[in-house]
C-alpha cells in the first residue's frame, strides 16, 4: 500500500511537473505578476484669463480580488456605507465579489482620497487602492456646454473634451509588479513613465460667460421660454467671448442629467432667423449698386408671391420708405422687394457668401451647417420668404459671424473658441471679404438706424452706440407654421462707432410676447452693458 502510495504521488508530481508544467507556471506568474496601467494627467483647460475650468484631481479607485474577498455580503455592506453606494449597486457589488472565477472587479472607481482613507482602515479582506485622477470643472455650470465633459476612463465625450480630447488625453505609461499572495507589492519589475496631456486655453471669458448665463436664465424663467442662447464675439478677431445656453447644467453631474441638456445651442441647433437674416437681402442689393440707402419704394401693406401674400407684421397703410427704413422698420414687403431687384440666383450667391449653408469651422464637434435651399428648389412662394428669414435655418454662430463681417469693415473671420494649445497660439482664422468697406460702413449707419428710430429702440444703451436688428419668426410644424411658437431674437454691435462686441440673443417659444424687440432685445442691452463695464470699454455717445 506505501509502495502504491509512493507511485501515485510520484505520478502525480511528474504530471505537475512535466506535463502541466507551463499552463501552471503561467497561472501562478499571473497571480503574482500584474500589469499596471498608469493614467497620464488630462490637460488642464482655462479662460482666456487663466482661471482653471477643466482640470484633474487625485482620486482612488478601489478594486477587490473575489479569490480572497472571505464574506462578500458583509464587505459589501461596508463598502457601501463609507462609499454611499445605492441598494442596486451594493446588490451588483455582492455578485461581482463572490464570483471567485475572476480575479478583479471594480468596486468603485474615482473615489474621493477621504473615503477611500476611510475604507482602508477597514482592511478588507481582497479590496486593492490605486492612485487616479478625476476631471472636475470648478465652476460647475459655467460654459458647461461648451468644454463638454470626460468620462471616467478620461475620454473627451463631448465639448472642446472631445474636439481636443488627443492633445488633452496624454500617454499613459505602466509598470510591471509582483504581489504577494495578499495582494500586496513586493517588487517593480519595469516601469514606463507616463505622459501628461496638453494644456488647453480657450478664448472664452469666465466672467462674461458667467453674466450671459445669468442673463439667459433671468430672461427664460421671465418670459417662460423653452430654452434660450447668446453668443458674443469679438468682431475683428473672430473669438468667442461667450457661447452660452439656457437651461444650463452642472457639468460635473453631467451623467445624471438629460442629454437635452448637454447641447451648445449656438452650433448643434439651426432655427429660422426671421427679420434679422433682411441683412443679406439688404446688403445684396447695396453692393451690386442695384439701390442707395436713400432709394424709395412705394410699399402696400402686403405684396403677392406665388400663391402666397406677404405682409408686413403690422398692418399699415400703403407708404414711400426709403432702402434704411426699410431695414430700420422691419419691412418683410420692403425686404421682398429688394430681393425681387436683386433675383434669385444672386440672393443664393449672397447667401453663401455670408457664410449661410455651410459649416463655420469653429473648433468644436458637432456642428450645424444649417439649411439653405437651393435655387432650384424655391418653389412658389420660396422667393417670398427667403428674403425675410423664413424657409431657411441658421446656427446662431453663423449669424452673429455675419454680423461681425459688416462690424469689421466687411470681412467674415472664422470663429474660434482655442486662443492655445500646449502654449503655443493656435492657427489664425480664415478671413475673406463679403462686402466693401463702403457697404459695411453704409450697413452699420442703417443698423444704428434700427436701434435709435426702429423697431429695436429697446436695446439702446446710455452712453453708447449700438447697431443691430430684431427678428421675430414663426417656427415651422407640419404643414405650415406655428400660430403660437416662435423664436425671438436680436443682433446687436456694440459699440457702433468702433465695434468690440457682436451680441446675438435667441429665445426659443417665448410667452407673453413673441417680438425679438420686447423679449430679445432687453436681454441684449443687460448683457452687452455688463460686458461693456467689464471690459472698460469707453462711452462714445454724448449723453
Amino acid at each position: 500500500m506505501l509502495a502504491a502510495v509512493l507511485a501515485a504521488t510520484l505520478a502525480k508530481a511528474v504530471w505537475i511537473q512535466a506535463v502541466r508544467a507551463e499552463s501552471l507556471a503561467r497561472k501562478a506568474d499571473a497571480q503574482h505578476r500584474e500589469t499596471v496601467i498608469i493614467p497620464a494627467s488630462r490637460g488642464l483647460i482655462s479662460d482666456r484669463n487663466g482661471v482653471e475650468l477643466a482640470r484633474d484631481e487625485v482620486a482612488i479607485t478601489i478594486s477587490a480580488d473575489p479569490f480572497l474577498v472571505k464574506a462578500p455580503a458583509r464587505e459589501a455592506a461596508r463598502a457601501a456605507t463609507v462609499l454611499g453606494l445605492s441598494g442596486s449597486e451594493q446588490t451588483a457589488l455582492v455578485g461581482a465579489l463572490s464570483d471567485k472565477s475572476k480575479r478583479f472587479v471594480y468596486v468603485k472607481r474615482q473615489v474621493s482620497v477621504e473615503k477611500a482613507r476611510k475604507l482602508k482602515r477597514m482592511k478588507l479582506a481582497g479590496f486593492q487602492y490605486a492612485d487616479d485622477e478625476k476631471r472636475v470643472y470648478p465652476l460647475g455650470a459655467v460654459a458647461a456646454q461648451v468644454l463638454g465633459f470626460a468620462g471616467v476612463d478620461k475620454k473627451g465625450l463631448a465639448g472642446i473634451e472631445l474636439s481636443y480630447d488627443r492633445d488633452l488625453r496624454g500617454q499613459a505609461g505602466e509598470k510591471t509588479v509582483i504581489k504577494d499572495p495578499s495582494g500586496d507589492l513586493i517588487e517593480v519589475l519595469q516601469a514606463v513613465d507616463e505622459k501628461p496631456g496638453t494644456n488647453i486655453t480657450l478664448s472664452i471669458d469666465s466672467q462674461i460667460q458667467l453674466e450671459a448665463e445669468r442673463v439667459l436664465r433671468e430672461t427664460v424663467q421671465s418670459w417662460q421660454a423653452r430654452s434660450a442662447t447668446a453668443t458674443v464675439l469679438d468682431p475683428n478677431t473672430g473669438e468667442v467671448l461667450a457661447m452660452a445656453t439656457a437651461p444650463g447644467y452642472d457639468a460635473n453631474r453631467f451623467s445624471d442629467i438629460p442629454q437635452a441638456y448637454w447641447r451648445n445651442r449656438a452650433v448643434t441647433d439651426d432655427y429660422e432667423p426671421g427679420s434679422t437674416f433682411k441683412l443679406v437681402t439688404v446688403a445684396g442689393v447695396l453692393a451690386e449698386n442695384l439701390v442707395a440707402p436713400t432709394t424709395e419704394f412705394t410699399l402696400p401693406y402686403e405684396i403677392p408671391v406665388a400663391d402666397k401674400q406677404i405682409h408686413d407684421a403690422h398692418p399699415r397703410g400703403t407708404e414711400r420708405m426709403s432702402v434704411a427704413e426699410i431695414l430700420s422698420r422691419s419691412s418683410n414687403v420692403g425686404a421682398v422687394t429688394l430681393s425681387q431687384k436683386l433675383g434669385q440666383e444672386s440672393l443664393a450667391r449672397w447667401i453663401k457668401r455670408f457664410g449661410f449653408g455651410e459649416r463655420t469651422g469653429i473648433d468644436y464637434p458637432g456642428e450645424n451647417s444649417g439649411r439653405v435651399p437651393p435655387p432650384k428648389q424655391w418653389y412658389g412662394s420660396t422667393a417670398g420668404t427667403v428674403p425675410i428669414g423664413q424657409g431657411i435655418t441658421v446656427t446662431p454662430l453663423q449669424l452673429a459671424s455675419a454680423y461681425a463681417a459688416i462690424a469689421n469693415g466687411g470681412v467674415w473671420v472664422e470663429p474660434r473658441l482655442t486662443l492655445r494649445v500646449d502654449g503655443k497660439r493656435a492657427k489664425e482664422p480664415t478671413r475673406r471679404r463679403v462686402v466693401t468697406p463702403v457697404v459695411a460702413t453704409q450697413l452699420m449707419s442703417m443698423l444704428r438706424d434700427v436701434v435709435d428710430e426702429g423697431t429695436g429702440t429697446q436695446a439702446e444703451i446710455a452712453g453708447y452706440t449700438v447697431a443691430g436688428k430684431t427678428g421675430t419668426a414663426a417656427k415651422a410644424i407640419p404643414g405650415g407654421y406655428s400660430d403660437y411658437r416662435y423664436e425671438a431674437s436680436f443682433v446687436g454691435i456694440v459699440p457702433a462707432s468702433k465695434p468690440r462686441l457682436v451680441i446675438l440673443v435667441n429665445v426659443d417659444e417665448p410667452r407673453g410676447s413673441i417680438w425679438g424687440s420686447v423679449v430679445a432685445a432687453p436681454a441684449f442691452k443687460e448683457l452687452a452693458l455688463s460686458c461693456l463695464q467689464y471690459l472698460e470699454v469707453p462711452p462714445d455717445k454724448p449723453s
